[in-house]
């Protein structure tokens, strides 16, 4: 598994966060469990670690010490995410407000669905 993967998750998290104002971790916890095989509890110590600074740093540090976090993936993503951030934000000038009412819409259906029919 490529650390690079670990950026791209970042990055799309961070574009889609500063795009339509969602947290990443609506998109880093499901990337981490489907597309990279982590429990969920793992998955959300990892993305809490990744957004440690400020984001996070008590929760992240409970989940540590309960050997839930991957600091290497949570580095990673950071990595991506703070770039993907600014990016978003930079895209979302240019979408308006009804257009970026149903862009988030759609995303937390699909994801809802996805939540809700898998096991």
């Amino acid at each position: 598994m490529s650390n690079y993967l670990f950026i791209v998750v970042g990055l799309v998290a961070g574009i889609l966060s500063g795009l339509l104002g969602i947290g990443g971790g609506i998109i880093m916890i499901p990337a981490l469990v489907y597309i990279f095989g982590f429990s969920q509890h793992t998955a959300q110590g990892t993305t809490l670690a990744a957004m440690v600074l400020p984001i996070g740093l008590l929760a992240a540090m409970k989940y540590y010490s309960h050997g839930q976090v991957n600091i290497a993936v949570a580095i990673f993503i950071a990595i991506g995410f703070f770039v993907g951030g600014f990016i978003g934000a930079s895209f979302v000038e240019h979408v308006s407000e009804i257009a970026l009412k149903r862009i988030f819409g759609f995303c937390m259906l699909a994801i809802a669905i996805k939540m809700i029919f898998t096991k």
